[in-house]
């Protein structure tokens, strides 16, 4: 598969996903009445659902990364060129902001604005690298045995993160710094979001060093597992 394809596919994607997440929080603080648990409930359901929809679609096009946290983890271990990382990020983060603004036009929010939601302190930063750890565990850990389970436990994981993490499990870079700039139920202030990201970095190396001590076979596989199993037809 052309690394333009690849590309597109990993900026629509994201774009998608993150439409799901801010529309659904849109529209769960609309219709909740002021109860945050069902508006939270609303806005889990949404994006575990999605996640697990949006990989299916794309993983046999890009490897349906959507995270540049995934992305230089599996660069780290041979599952995607170097070189093609930049682009990966590049339509990542260009995908989010495009998602984000689709909601808000779904929404008649204006296009883009910043956060006045403050998600800050210890917890909420532990709670990121926590989130963004438990992700790279999934996927290095399922992908390895059962490739055709990833979509469905990136999905499970992260609807049952958004409850058990005090962040609600952003656990992605290109999520993160999107919902900066939305002044919505999902949103997070923009000066919060740098420690979001450095712990979610942090947090996916932890767990790509974890999984490559427990299974030293890692590098190997890691050009095998899906996200790689249908991207190695590019012979994301």
């Amino acid at each position: 598969m052309t690394l333009s394809r690849r590309v597109t596919a990993e900026a629509v994607g994201t774009a998608l996903l993150l439409a799901s997440v801010v529309g659904s929080g849109i529209m769960g603080a609309r219709l909740a009445g002021g109860n945050t648990a069902v508006a939270l409930l609303a806005n889990t359901i949404a994006t575990g659902a999605a996640l697990v929809a949006l990989i299916l679609t794309f993983g046999p096009i890009s490897g349906a990364h959507f995270n540049p946290a995934v992305t230089l983890a599996d660069a780290s271990q041979g599952g995607i060129e170097w070189r093609d990382v930049p682009a990966y990020v590049a339509a990542q983060l260009v995908g989010a902001f495009a998602g984000v603004a689709g909601a808000h036009l779904m929404f008649g929010e204006p296009l883009l604005a910043a956060s006045q939601r403050a998600r800050s302190g210890g917890g909420q930063l532990f709670s990121e690298f926590v989130a963004t750890f438990g992700l790279l565990c999934v996927i290095w850990g399922c992908a390895r045995v059962r490739s055709s389970a990833v979509p469905f436990a990136v999905g499970a994981y992260i609807t049952s993160a958004y409850w058990f993490t005090a962040s609600t499990s952003f656990a992605n870079p290109a999520v993160t710094l999107a919902r900066a700039f939305t002044n919505t139920f999902s949103g997070i202030r923009p000066t919060d979001a740098p420690g979001f990201v450095l712990m979610q970095l942090i947090g996916a190396a932890a767990a790509t060093a974890l999984f490559r001590w427990l299974t030293p076979s890692l590098i190997t596989e890691a050009k095998e597992v899906v996200f790689h199993s249908s991207v190695q037809s590019k012979s994301p």
